[in-house]
């Protein structure tokens, strides 16, 4: 089922004033698609994105809880924002996201001038919410998930007109329960979004202009199991392929066990599938793996990278990483370095073990010192390093198409008649390169296809001209 926003009776009409809304949004790309949202369903009720929280009506902090730091920005960020409720007797300050989720109700007696907590399930519930904070019903914590056959997702619209590449929620949930790991906790079950839901979504950002796409899950690996008569994964992404006027199909995150050949073989065969594969390992050791409850071994991890790279061998592999979960030892640690350098990964996502509330990790010794842990993770990152310096420089004097996504930061840094414009390779690898300045540039080169020659290689990106 989908959700379609409608606007509610009382939502303000004609030329009544808008309110605005500041939306601070930490973590990860649901999040960022979670914010989409929020927008989405308190557009019927006249509230515009401000960038300025000083000038907001509404201030919400869209926040994660996979990693200990960024509860503890939130926490900063409430008490920097909340002298604004000292100036704005109209101001409603909340939570959402998965901090929400896990805290529900003690945040409100941790925070006393929080006005509401707001689940990622509970978005569409939001309009609803805030007219109980503002009628005076007093503080609420919205944190109930949907049963699985209950679940609706809010149809996206396009939220930004212009831009190039946009992401598309398939599913939602993990059913994987990793021991380190609270998304199951904080994002429920998984649940599939419709497909003809999805290729629709799709069809109506490349109608907007958007030519690439990223298709987003905790685990798109699984989409599909949870509906009868529902196309897995693979069949998903041949149904958005064919969706006229996309360029380039990306998709985001998967399991290693759930990676099965049927999908690996969409790789070279659908036109807009482009060669990057985000395959979390987390660690290199078949026992942490075990104690992770990531039900596959090294051998097997490796069995999936050969396939990838048989079918594709340029293919760009990503991955996460953690050190210091408990009862790692250096043998462990050491497997960890020598999967990396085996596998040679086009970049990284690498932590230190944080124990999250409610985990089954929690419960374990978190016997390996912070010191420790931060040396692990220094070391990981200078291979890492290492390995990417090495695998640009291997780009330089080759050519890439690159798709187009607008002026590069710094866009004057083309010259005084050339302006520089910044895109990506199908391997998502960042490059720049100059245009001769005119009226039409933008009309002529957002949004398309360049041939780029590599003339200069950064640590994190590519520099070029026009082939």
């Amino acid at each position: 089922m989908s959700a379609v926003v409608e606007e509610p009776e009382n939502a303000p009409v004609g030329g009544g004033p808008d309110r605005f809304v500041y939306v601070q949004t930490f973590g990860c790309q649901m999040n960022v698609v979670d914010t989409d949202r929020i927008f989405q369903v308190l557009a019927p009720l006249r509230y515009q994105p401000t960038d300025d929280p000083s000038r907001a009506d509404l201030i919400l902090l869209n926040t994660c809880s996979v990693r200990e730091k960024a509860e503890q920005k939130m926490l900063s960020e409430l008490g920097r924002l909340a002298p604004l409720k000292d100036f704005n007797d109209d101001l409603v300050l909340g939570v959402a996201g998965c901090v929400a989720q896990q805290e529900g109700a003690r945040l409100l007696d941790k925070v006393p001038y929080l006005d509401l907590v707001m689940g990622p399930d509970n978005i569409a519930q939001l309009p609803g919410i805030l007219e109980r904070v503002r009628a005076g019903g007093g503080r609420v914590a919205e944190t109930t998930f949907a049963g699985r056959k209950d679940y609706e997702f809010i149809e996206a619209v396009p939220q930004s007109p212009g831009k190039v590449s946009e992401f598309v929620t398939i599913m939602k949930g993990c059913d994987k329960v990793c021991t380190f790991c609270i998304v199951p906790f904080t994002r429920g079950r998984e649940v599939s979004k419709p497909a003809e839901l999805v290729v629709r979504e799709v069809e109506t950002l490349v109608a907007s202009g958007v030519r690439e796409v990223t298709l987003l899950g905790q685990n798109v690996n699984s989409y599909g199991k949870d509906r009868e008569r529902q196309p897995h994964f693979a069949e998903l992404l041949r149904a958005v392929d064919a969706v006229p006027g996309l360029e380039r199909l990306r998709f985001t995150t998967s399991h290693p066990t759930d990676c099965t050949d049927e999908l690996i073989d969409c790789f070279g065969e659908l036109r807009t599938l482009c060669e990057a594969f985000h395959l979390p390992v987390q660690c290199g050791s078949d026992r942490v793996l075990q104690a992770m409850r990531r039900p596959y071994t090294v051998e097997h991890y490796l069995g999936r990278v050969a396939r990838l790279r048989s079918r594709v061998p340029d293919m760009a592999l990503t991955t996460d990483i953690m050190v210091g979960f408990p009862g790692e030892t250096e043998a462990e640690f050491e497997a960890t370095l020598a999967l990396l350098a085996e596998v040679r990964y086009s970049s990284i996502f690498a932590f230190k073990y944080s124990a999250r509330p409610g985990t089954r990790a929690a419960s374990m010794p978190d016997d390996v010192p912070e010191a420790e842990k931060q040396r692990r993770l220094r070391e990981v990152q200078r291979l890492q390093d290492g390995i990417y310096d090495a695998m640009l420089a291997d780009h330089h004097d080759k050519t890439f198409e690159v798709l187009v996504e607008g002026p590069s930061r710094n866009a004057a840094r083309g010259g005084p008649d050339a302006l520089q414009l910044m895109g990506r390779t199908r391997q998502n690898i960042v490059v720049n390169f100059p245009v001769p300045v005119g009226d039409l540039w933008s009309r002529r080169w957002i949004g398309k296809l360049a041939p780029v020659r590599v003339d200069r290689v950064h640590s994190h990106s590519l520099h070029g001209q026009l082939a």
